[in-house]
This record gives C-alpha cells, sequence and structure tokens, in this order.
C-alpha cells in the first residue's frame, strides 16, 4: 500500500506538488507584472524628490497606487507592497524558480549585492534532494522569526512571544518548574537561583504582614499583652528564615551526624510548636520533665 501524505496518496501528493509549482510560477509572475505596473506609474523616490517627468504630481504616489489598486479590483497594501518588491529585483535579476513571496524576504537586505548573491544561495534542503528555498529558510537569512521553529533558540524565542503576558508566563514557568529535570537545570542557573529565592523570602515577607493584619483586629477588640505579639512575630520570624535558608540546601550534603545534630534541633521547634499550642488553646503553660529535658537539649 502507498505511504499517505494527509488523505491523499504519496503518488497523488507529488503530482499536486508538480501542480501547486505551476500555480505559485503563475502567480509569482501576475505578481511581478502588477509590481511593475505600479512601479511605471509611480517610480519609486526618495521622500520630496522631483517627479521624473519634471511636472507637478496630479496625485500623490499614495493616491495613484491607491487608484490603480481599486480599478484592478487589489487592496491598496497589496499593490504598494508588489511595487516595493519590483523596485527591489530588477528582472534580471529575479529568479524564475523562486516565488515572489520568498523574493519579497530577502528584498529588505539593503546592500544591492548581498541581496542578489542570497537570492541564488538556497539552503539545504532539510528533507534531501536539490537545495531550496522555503519560507522560513528566507527568514532566517534576514534574521526574522521563523513560522516552525527547528532550533532551540527559534523555539526559546516563540515561547517567550507567546508567554510575553506576566500571567501566562507564570503559569508556563509553575509547570516547567513541575518537571524535575527543568527544574534542575534552572536552578543551575545562578540569577535565576537568586530570584527564585528572592521570590520565596518576598513572599514569606508577605506572609508575615498577613499574619499581623489578621492580628490587628483582635488588637482593636481588646489589649493584647506583648507575649501575644511575641508570639506572633516568633512564628512569623521562624518562617521567614526558613524560607531564606532552605532553597539555598539543593545540592548540600551531610553526614549522619550533622543529620542528626538537625533531627534533634527539629525535635526541639516541634515540642516547642506543641507547648505553645497547648498554652494558647488549653492554657497549659506547665512542662513535664521529659519536655523540659528535650527543650533544654539534654535528651530525648
Amino acid at each position: 500500500m502507498s505511504a499517505m501524505v494527509g488523505s491523499v496518496t504519496r503518488e497523488r501528493y507529488d503530482e499536486l506538488v508538480t501542480l501547486g509549482r505551476d500555480w505559485v510560477a503563475t502567480m509569482s509572475g501576475a505578481q511581478w507584472r502588477i509590481g511593475d505596473a505600479a512601479l511605471e506609474i509611480e517610480p519609486m523616490r526618495s521622500y520630496g524628490g522631483a517627479n521624473p517627468a519634471g511636472k507637478d504630481d496630479l496625485f500623490t504616489v499614495s493616491e495613484a497606487i491607491r487608484l490603480f489598486a481599486e480599478d484592478i479590483g487589489l487592496a491598496y497594501t497589496t499593490v504598494r507592497d508588489y511595487r516595493w518588491v519590483s523596485s527591489r529585483w530588477p528582472a534580471k535579476r529575479r529568479r524564475a524558480d523562486v516565488s515572489h513571496t520568498i523574493h519579497k524576504i530577502p528584498a529588505s537586505i539593503p546592500d544591492e549585492q548581498e541581496r542578489f548573491e542570497a537570492v541564488n544561495n538556497p539552503p539545504p534542503n532539510p528533507r534531501g534532494g536539490q537545495p531550496r528555498w522555503t519560507h522560513d529558510s528566507a527568514k532566517r537569512v534576514v534574521g526574522w522569526k521563523v513560522d516552525s521553529p527547528e532550533s532551540v533558540q527559534e523555539k526559546v524565542e516563540a515561547i517567550h512571544d507567546l508567554a510575553s503576558d506576566d500571567a501566562v508566563a507564570a503559569v508556563v514557568t509553575t509547570d516547567f518548574l513541575r518537571r524535575p529535570a527543568v527544574a534542575s537545570k534552572a536552578m543551575a542557573d545562578d540569577t535565576a537561583r537568586h530570584v527564585v529565592n528572592e521570590a520565596q523570602f518576598d513572599r514569606f515577607r508577605q506572609q508575615a504582614q498577613f499574619v499581623h493584619e489578621e492580628a490587628a483586629p483582635q488588637l482593636q477588640r481588646m489589649e493584647h499583652s506583648a507575649q501575644f505579639m511575641d508570639l506572633v512575630a516568633a512564628c512569623a520570624q521562624f518562617v521567614a528564615t526558613a524560607g531564606r535558608i532552605v532553597p539555598n540546601l539543593r545540592g548540600e550534603h551531610y553526614d549522619d551526624g550533622e543529620r542528626d545534630t538537625i533531627g534533634r534541633g527539629l525535635a526541639r521547634v516541634r515540642a516547642a510548636a506543641d507547648w505553645i499550642e497547648n498554652a494558647v488553646t488549653r492554657g497549659e503553660v506547665d512542662l513535664d520533665e521529659q519536655l523540659e529535658r528535650l527543650l533544654k537539649g539534654s535528651g530525648e
């Protein structure tokens, strides 16, 4: 069975490609002729240049081209573009095997010789065979953004364009950072790591501010002791400090003794948190013997 290209066989696809190239050649010929006609009606000139015939203009350039476009049934911008492309490519410099659309792209090259040489040197065919121009390969020559990115840099630029809105960029970045390999490479970049750490620290500062704002109504209803404010500040400070330190632990390695030391410290933190919670919720402030030893670090 023949390989399929879309909904047609490979043989039919090749036939349509041959026909399509003929149609493009016919269409390009019409585009060149329309551009040449517009150029004859209004030759290119520098801003403020005199009429070549030495006569006063009946119409400005735009008016004459607009009138021509209307009379032949095309958009003014289309005819204006054809005229410009014709002005950049003298008839003897045009390639019959290269479409008018492709000629339009390197037409933006300022240097005339460089422009003419460019169209005569098509890039390698990505699918093999004779070198040929594509819309994207022509764009690469002049440094324009391509329609179908291939290289890593082109794909990165396309993502940047799509994620130019901060709200979109935030969602995309969050999704990407959920991929361990991506997160690891991102955090290997010093600037990215610094920005993430700063953002985390800012978030914890906001949380501390939120704690303060949450406590404000209580302060308005009753007088709270200095101990209450100290507890709120201590909780916020601990969270903020952890938020500043923990992100920098990536890649750190600790031996058994160091892990045991940190483990004992965390046990004391948990015990202190439980003690605070009991004091606030139940009014129980007395220490039993085991808890006292744990908080002092003299035993488990």
